[in-house]
């Protein structure tokens, strides 16, 4: 049997953390420890947890005084001391059988560092429907495909691992934590991947099993990115960090080939000249914005990992 330590980072949504932990709660497997983390000026959360009763949920809180998801995640993962480490979000209810099937592929195989799973993503009460196959991947050329939320099949290997239902072997993380370079003031897009890669890079797995699975029901976020609505800063702010995390990872033909796709063509979320081209008659003077948007994050992620060397 391994010890499952669950790590929460929550900030001013104490309904949708309250039907996260009263999920844990009905766990077939039960949780070690569970991590609630916590910004000192979230009076709100605090104010909930006071009156919360966690019943025989052996729950404990941590502080953070910095804004950010990657230092709650970072500050919950140094307080947690069981043998595997999961994380999932405030906004997300984590099936009856989520650590269960979690601890079933770590003691299944020594070499697996990472196991995440699907998010069932609701829209009020509305599901988001699809199927993908492929989930969690990098393509050759440096194009991240993500879709953990439409994920089926059987358990496969990936690259990346999705926050909210994402789990590490404490062994396989040692030192590690996530990259404190990612720009943001709360989501900070892709974390996820640059842990992921350095843990591909030192040889372990990372496993993605679509019945590995969390209900998600996006909540309100109080920072620059409002998801599928566009802000300069938060769009710029996710291709820096999406692009400084490949140039780190991908080998130097890879990293080149990236380099010239991203400038020339790139994607919806991080354009080249022929996607803002392939854009332009629906968004009109949106995808220049875009466009600007994108080529000064590559920039400045370049920059970044110039000083980082």
């Amino acid at each position: 049997m391994l010890t499952l330590s669950v790590v929460i980072p929550t900030y001013r949504r104490p309904k949708d953390l309250a039907r996260c932990l009263y999920a844990l709660k009905k766990q077939k497997v039960p949780t070690y420890e569970v991590l609630v983390v916590v910004r000192d000026t979230d009076t709100e959360t605090w104010t909930f947890l006071q009156t919360f009763n966690p019943e025989l949920l052996p729950m404990r809180t941590v502080t953070v005084n910095v804004s950010g998801v990657v230092a709650a995640m970072n500050a919950g993962m140094d307080a947690t001391s069981g043998d595997i480490i999961a994380f999932t979000d405030d906004d997300a209810a984590p099936h009856t059988d989520w650590l269960e099937r979690i601890e079933a592929h770590f003691l299944s195989d020594s070499n697996i560092g990472g196991v995440g799973g699907r998010d069932w993503v609701y829209h009020g009460t509305r599901l988001e429907e699809g199927e993908r196959q492929v989930v969690g991947q990098v393509q050759w050329f440096g194009r991240v495909i993500g879709e953990h939320h439409l994920g089926v099949g059987e358990p496969h290997e990936v690259d990346v691992l999705k926050g909210v239902n994402m789990s590490f072997r404490r062994s396989a993380i040692a030192e590690m934590h996530f990259d404190r370079r990612m720009r943001g003031n709360g989501a900070q897009l892709h974390f996820e991947l640059a842990f992921g890669l350095a843990l591909k890079r030192a040889g372990w797995k990372l496993i993605y099993d679509p019945k590995i699975a969390v209900d998600h029901f996006p909540g309100q976020r109080f920072d620059e990115d409002q998801r599928n609505q566009f802000n300069n800063l938060a769009f710029f702010n996710a291709v820096h960090n999406e692009t400084l995390v490949l140039l780190e990872n991908l080998p130097l033909i890879r990293r080149t080939v990236f380099v010239f796709w991203a400038i020339l063509v790139g994607t919806r979320d991080a354009p080249g000249f022929v996607q803002s081209l392939r854009f332009l008659p629906k968004e009109g003077s949106l995808a220049g914005q875009k466009l600007r948007a994108s080529l000064r994050g590559r920039r400045e992620a370049w920059n970044t990992w110039q000083q980082s060397k």
